[in-house]
């Protein structure tokens, strides 16, 4: 009688131990606050309307600003509580973001920020949900955030080569331009004598391309303010440049820091002017 009362004991105490187990690894692997596996820092996510974008842990979507050409985040004061920024001390669980992409930068007030190159990150605050994508294109100067922009839009005063202020019609004066540069806001311009995909200006040996350097980036996503069918890719004896409303696009070798306009006045004004969607379609061959 002893013996079959031990056995029941032991029956029912094995039960349990089965059962805390099993419970604790439905826990784990099923249960979406589970600190493991929970995705922490920016994601890639999938939007029906704008491809791969970037958001944060939960979904909600990220935004860059065209103003923050040089890194450092200029929304401030008022502009913080429609923009606010986006840290997270994780940097990316998602694979197919390359992190080395992701920084981090200490606001004026000495709070920090992320940063994706180089661009820093904000919320939108029409969005209240996560996927919405309402923020895009506000004002032709808040995009969303994407992994592969080939081109990107920033909002700046133009200083030229000479140290003064030009406005977007090349007269002197302060104010801010937009304009188009790489996906890291490196400044592009076009060449006056250019034709209709057609560059003038490289030599067959390429001996002047550190002077102006040809934009070679081919594929990439598009900012809103630019349409596909502007953009075409012709080959400059043997290399791939990238062409806006026919221009060539190139750089020029003294921007040497992010956010330099500098080429705008170089040799003078006008010969090399940056590109936006005022831009006239180059003339044709």
């Amino acid at each position: 009688m002893k013996s079959n009362q031990k056995q029941v004991k032991l029956t029912f105490i094995g039960g349990l131990l089965t059962l805390a187990m099993f419970s604790a690894c439905s826990k784990s692997d099923g249960e979406p606050g589970n600190v493991e596996n929970k995705n922490k820092g920016v994601q890639m996510s999938a939007n029906t309307q704008f491809g791969n974008i970037l958001t944060d842990a939960d979904g909600k979507t990220l935004y860059f600003f065209s103003n923050d050409t040089k890194g450092a985040s200029t929304c401030s004061g008022n502009c913080l509580a429609t923009w606010p920024i986006y840290y997270s001390s994780e940097t990316s669980t998602d694979l197919k973001i390359d992190k080395s992409l992701i920084g981090e930068i200490t606001r004026e007030d000495g709070s920090k920020q992320n940063t994706f190159k180089g661009w820093p990150l904000y919320y939108y605050a029409g969005d209240s949900q996560s996927g919405q994508v309402k923020g895009d294109a506000v004002n032709k100067i808040w995009y969303v955030a994407k992994p592969d922009y080939l081109l990107m839009v920033a909002n700046a005063q133009l200083i030229g080569h000479d140290t003064k202020n030009y406005l977007g019609d090349y007269t002197e004066g302060t104010g801010k331009t937009i304009y188009l540069t790489d996906d890291k806001g490196r400044t592009l311009y076009a060449f006056k004598p250019d034709k209709f995909n057609k560059n003038n200006y490289t030599a067959a040996d390429f001996s002047n391309d550190a002077i102006w350097p040809i934009f070679q980036k081919e594929t990439g996503a598009l900012p809103s303010l630019v349409r596909t069918a502007d953009i075409a890719v012709i080959t400059v004896y043997g290399k791939k440049q990238l062409t806006f409303k026919g221009w060539p696009l190139y750089y020029f070798g003294q921007d040497t820091q992010r956010g330099d306009n500098k080429g705008i006045s170089f040799p003078r004004v006008g010969v090399w002017p940056i590109v936006n969607d005022n831009s006239a379609v180059a003339p044709a061959n």
